[in-house]
């Protein structure tokens, strides 16, 4: 299962809403903060806020919805979600100078928003329109940003400086935030955004208990997953066509090869 989601509203952000409101640090660490997380004392302690938040809310919410919601159902609102997004990508992608990329998320736009039943089937890559990655904190990068300290955010999870400005971007410019005005927008971005991060804790549940099970220091484990797949996609920004990996934990069982 692939984990390659970035959703409204951003689908990195809300994956790394799901990645830290399922961990917890089992390890506490040194106390003195490593040179690339300098905030490492609130990081954890905002860490493990959201590992409560989970443990009460969260988690017990998504297993309840992917019980109660088919396999079938679930698929269409993951899909139709995802076409939301496709907008914001493709500016990103222009504004990145990726002209071929632009012109795949804007053919899969059209594409899935039509023969795919207002973006409820993802018609386009079968054609050969793979989904593009795309958002503001990327397209930073691409202009020469850096990163900026490595931040936990309450609810939303692992970023840095950069990312979280960039995330606050996409937010405002993700429909239906450029459609629907006024309170009908704050709470159509809220449901929106609820039923997204519900969705992929209920995606990832199996695969986010083994990298904890198998971690450590769960938060330190995580982070590193983080950014390794992060870079993936910030090297699309500058030309590079990684496919960011599956979210797996390195040396798992799960990547050996299959017979």
């Amino acid at each position: 299962m692939k984990t390659n989601h970035l959703r409204y509203p951003g689908r990195r952000a809300v994956l790394l809403i799901c990645l830290c409101l399922a961990g917890c640090a089992t390890t506490p660490g040194s106390g003195r903060p490593d040179s690339d997380d300098p905030l490492e004392p609130l990081n954890r302690a905002v860490f493990n806020t959201n590992t409560a938040l989970d443990d009460a809310f969260i988690r017990p919410i998504a297993e309840a919805y992917r019980t109660m919601a088919p396999q079938f159902l679930r698929d269409r609102i993951r899909a139709a979600i995802d076409n939301l997004a496709e907008p914001r990508i493709f500016v990103n992608d222009v504004l990145q100078g990726r002209p071929q990329a632009a012109r795949v998320t804007l053919a899969r736009f059209f594409i899935n928003t039509t023969a795919g039943l207002a973006g409820t089937f993802d018609v386009a890559t079968g054609q050969g329109y793979p989904r593009q990655s795309g958002d503001f904190g990327q397209t930073l990068y691409a202009w020469g940003v850096d990163d900026g300290p490595y931040l936990v955010l309450l609810l939303f999870g692992p970023s840095n400086l950069r990312d979280a400005l960039g995330f606050g971007v996409d937010v405002l410019t993700t429909p239906p935030a450029l459609v629907v005005t006024g309170h009908a927008a704050t709470a159509t971005d809220l449901a929106i955004g609820m039923l997204d991060g519900i969705d992929l804790r209920a995606r990832n549940i199996e695969t986010l208990d083994e990298i904890k099970a198998s971690a450590l220091d769960y938060y330190a484990h995580l982070k590193s997953i983080v950014r390794q797949r992060r870079n993936a996609i910030l090297r699309e920004a500058r030309g590079a066509q990684d496919e960011p990996r599956e979210l797996t934990d390195p040396g798992s069982p799960a990547d050996e090869p299959q017979p």
